[in-house]
């Protein structure tokens, strides 16, 4: 009704008689209401109340559920358009795991993985790998070994995967932990894996001494 109102009080005041300047403003005067008139009824306040997805709330939208919807395949996230695709993935360009580390392993990334792999992965597999971390002392289930020769031989970019994506009851840890933190673990993981069957021989000449008698 109010945009009626406006509308019809706009045409009466833009009527042209002819000639005189009088009607020509009396135009322009009527043109420039109907424009505010339009503005008005834009500016409501409608768009920001309007319905959306609360993040992490349940939807009954979406079969799954869930108001999230997970990243489609092929897609790069924002800001990661010229990352290295083996960094992210884990895989070389032929598609399979990579056996190898997207950057050099040094001191200070061991030191690193560690610290993530003591924050996120002891709760199951517990410090030293075998796979007795204290929520499985408590009944979650029991994963396994890093020791064994089946995971020993997984490929590093396979590691990757799996806490980027999760396997059987383990969940994904992509939200949790960095890229470049992923591959830190998985240094750190190397690392126990090696200690746990390693000899005198593995250590280096100059740190032998402060083993004592350890074979």
């Amino acid at each position: 009704m109010r945009l009626k109102r406006l509308l019809a009080k706009a045409g009466r005041v833009g009527r042209l008689k002819a000639g005189g300047s009088q009607d020509w403003l009396s135009h322009k005067g009527g043109v420039l209401l109907l424009l505010g008139a339009l503005a008005l009824v834009g500016c409501r306040q409608d768009m920001q109340d309007q319905p959306r997805f609360i993040p992490l709330r349940p939807s009954g939208f979406f079969d799954d559920g869930r108001s999230e919807r997970p990243l489609i395949d092929g897609t790069v996230a924002r800001g990661h358009l010229n990352d290295d695709v083996a960094l992210n993935t884990g895989k070389g360009p032929d598609g399979k795991p990579l056996d190898t580390f997207p950057f050099p392993i040094t001191k200070e990334v061991m030191a690193r993985g560690q610290d993530r792999f003591n924050i996120y992965c002891t709760p199951c597999h517990d410090r030293t790998g075998n796979g007795n971390g204290m929520v499985v002392r408590r009944g979650f289930r029991h994963p396994p070994s890093y020791h064994t020769d089946q995971v020993r031989q997984l490929e590093n970019g396979y590691i990757f995967d799996i806490i980027s994506n999760g396997f059987g009851a383990m969940p994904t840890y992509a939200a949790q932990i960095p890229v470049r933190d992923r591959w830190a673990i998985v240094a750190y993981v190397r690392a126990l894996q090696l200690s746990e069957n390693a000899s005198v021989n593995d250590v280096p000449a100059e740190d032998r001494g402060k083993l004592g008698g350890a074979q």
